[in-house]
């Protein structure tokens, strides 16, 4: 059954707080004591310690080799220094600072007006945050510096306490100028990484833009080539009909050879004494009369001739009377190639 006494809770999580969690997850990532990006771009810092030789940090971290160092800090001993692990509910992250002014307010040994403190966020647990608590008192801070540093400045230098192995800031010192130069390169670097992304979104853009009107010109040809493919199929559909045609044709004038062809020829193979009274031709078969003075030297010589596969008598040689001459009756068969 869902829970009605609270419209702003999901899941248990109140979203009214959403923009604190967002805002609180950035501060973290950006200015937290383990941050990623801090580490990478904040100022190096020249420590002067008590009893030790000055060392440079950076990112929380002592490096050998540094650069030019713009910012100093002074590490308090430990004398001066009170120091507090807190578990707190994870429930707390988004409103750490709130925690810790209540915290100092309510623990510190020092009055309000003369107590500067620091924090750290060490770590997540399952259910709880460490944070580590740092109470100074100022006027003893600064008797310190004058004494030791002939500072009485305090924007001069930093302030650094120790405690469980971490470097933790006190507040209301010299640490506004790291801070400031820090902000300063992390605009230059997020308006570095925006102009990148701007750069990088407009050849995005040139090239679909680009890609666009490349697309549009191949649709264009491939328009232009399918109404070309459309043109040629008919072509190729009007030159196969045509072939279709001509093999038609052709079949045709081979089935049936032209009849003014085989007169010509058969006038040149008679001769004068022979001469046809009847020609019919059906196709390659062709049925001939006539008379000769030899019947059967016309038919030798129309068997020997190339064009004729096969000439034979339908009907017997008959002579005509007293007048010499012979009538006949023969079928001839054209070869293929007669023409």
């Amino acid at each position: 059954m869902l829970d009605t006494t609270n419209s702003w809770e999901l899941f248990g999580f109140d979203v009214r707080r959403i923009g604190k969690h967002w805002s609180s997850a950035w501060t973290q990532f950006l200015w937290g004591h383990d941050s990623p990006v801090r580490s990478h771009l904040d100022e190096t810092v020249l420590v002067h310690a008590e009893g030790r030789d000055s060392a440079y940090y950076h990112g929380n971290r002592r490096v050998s080799d540094p650069v030019r160092a713009h910012c100093e800090a002074v590490l308090l001993p430990e004398s001066a220094v009170l120091s507090k692990t807190l578990r707190l509910p994870l429930a707390a992250e988004s409103d750490l600072d709130a925690v810790m002014t209540l915290e100092v307010g309510a623990h510190s040994p020092f009055p309000i007006d003369d107590t500067a403190f620091g924090w750290a966020l060490l770590g997540h647990g399952e259910a709880t945050l460490q944070v580590q608590l740092v109470l100074v008192s100022l006027s003893a801070t600064m008797g310190y510096l004058g004494q030791a540093y002939d500072c009485h400045d305090p924007r001069t230098y930093e302030v650094w306490a120790e405690a469980d192995g971490a470097f933790i800031v006190i507040r209301g010192f010299g640490e506004a100028q790291r801070h400031a130069l820090y902000r300063r390169r992390l605009l230059r670097v997020g308006g570095l990484m925006a102009y990148c992304a701007v750069a990088a979104l407009l050849m995005f853009g040139l090239a679909s833009i680009t890609k666009y009107f490349e697309l549009q010109r191949y649709q264009e040809m491939a328009a232009r080539v399918e109404a070309r493919s459309v043109t040629a199929a008919e072509l190729r559909a009007d030159l196969a009909m045509g072939n279709e045609t001509v093999t038609a044709v052709n079949t045709y004038v081979d089935d049936h050879p032209n009849p003014h062809l085989e007169l010509a020829r058969l006038t040149r193979l008679l001769g004068d004494d022979a001469f046809v009274e009847q020609f019919s031709m059906s196709g390659r078969s062709i049925r001939l009369r006539g008379q000769a003075s030899d019947a059967a030297e016309v038919m030798s010589k129309l068997t020997e001739e190339p064009a004729y596969t096969e000439v034979t008598a339908p009907q017997a040689i008959t002579k005509l009377g007293n007048s010499g001459k012979e009538r006949f009756v023969l079928t001839i068969q054209l070869a293929e190639n007669a023409s």
